[in-house]
């Protein structure tokens, strides 16, 4: 047996994947990945394909010399969306009231369409970060004061392997692999440059805490147990997060995901996570 995302592949696996191949060698990965869902009943908890997630799975299988994939069609990689600035994103007149004095919190689940070209245009156009698109598992709200929007925020998969947090949990190699998807990265918060109200970006925090772990059960068919992201150190004190109790375990090494050196290569960062349950550790251990 080879563990890849979460999965056993056995030699019979593998040998499948092989006879599709010979079978239709111009197959490409995303029509591939899809017929081994299919076969293998490879799904969500919510029943959707894991056929993200399979790609995945086909690349690292392929990187590890046990199949051969077809050449990707994007020679040249797949063009990264532009967002560019409009009338829609401008700056706005100055917020200075506490947060106490602003209008009820609300967030709102981003939705298809214009909403969520908005939301994009807002994050490449005032996050220091830019904009990034963001595969398989995900959440994206608008928070509202009253009916004034005031933050952007996002929610991904986590970081695939992460020493801090892995050593903070205390999980094994093949729990981690298991239980990978009951962390959920928070990928982007943006209070809007326009804003500012004292405490109130620690009050989104909680408030996103409570609601998104009903919303990705809703979406996604089951519950996160614990949320993680990275502040860079030098740029932010991650006094929010601190506010909103998250914990600091420790920082990144900045070597990168894909880096084959021993020295950092991007910004380090401290790690902060926020558990969702109070037996994550326990049910992430599993």
């Amino acid at each position: 047996m080879t563990l890849y995302c979460a999965r056993d592949f056995s030699v019979d696996d593998i040998e499948t994947i092989r006879r599709l191949m010979q079978e239709n060698p111009a197959l490409q990965r995303s029509p591939l990945s899809r017929q081994l869902c299919e076969l293998w009943n490879w799904r969500k908890p919510n029943g959707e394909l894991k056929d993200m997630t399979c790609r995945v799975a086909l690349l690292r299988l392929q990187a590890a010399g046990l199949i051969e994939l077809a050449p990707s069609k994007f020679v040249n990689g797949r063009k990264r969306p532009q967002f560019l600035p409009t009338a829609a994103s401008d700056p706005q007149s100055a917020t200075l009231a506490p947060v106490h004095e602003l209008g009820p919190l609300t967030p709102r689940l981003v939705s298809a369409g214009s909403d969520s070209r908005l939301w994009n245009e807002f994050i490449a156009r005032y996050h220091y970060l830019g904009y990034t698109p963001m595969s398989g598992s995900q959440l994206r709200y608008n928070v509202f004061a009253g009916e004034q929007l005031v933050a952007c925020i996002s929610f991904g998969a986590s970081a695939y392997k992460l020493k801090a947090r892995d050593s903070f949990i205390g999980w094994s190699e093949s729990q981690r692999q298991r239980n990978l998807q009951l962390v959920v990265n928070n990928a982007r918060f943006l209070i809007l440059p326009w804003i500012q109200s004292k405490g109130l970006a620690s009050k989104i925090l909680a408030k996103v805490a409570r609601q998104l772990p009903r919303d990705w059960q809703t979406r996604y068919g089951f519950r996160p147990l614990l949320l993680e992201t990275f502040v860079e150190f030098e740029r932010h004190r991650g006094t929010c997060y601190k506010a909103a109790n998250w914990i600091n375990v420790g920082r990144t090494s900045g070597r990168g995901k894909k880096s084959l050196s021993h020295k950092p290569l991007i910004p380090i960062k401290d790690v902060w996570l926020y558990p969702l349950n109070k037996h994550f550790l326990s049910a992430l251990r599993r």
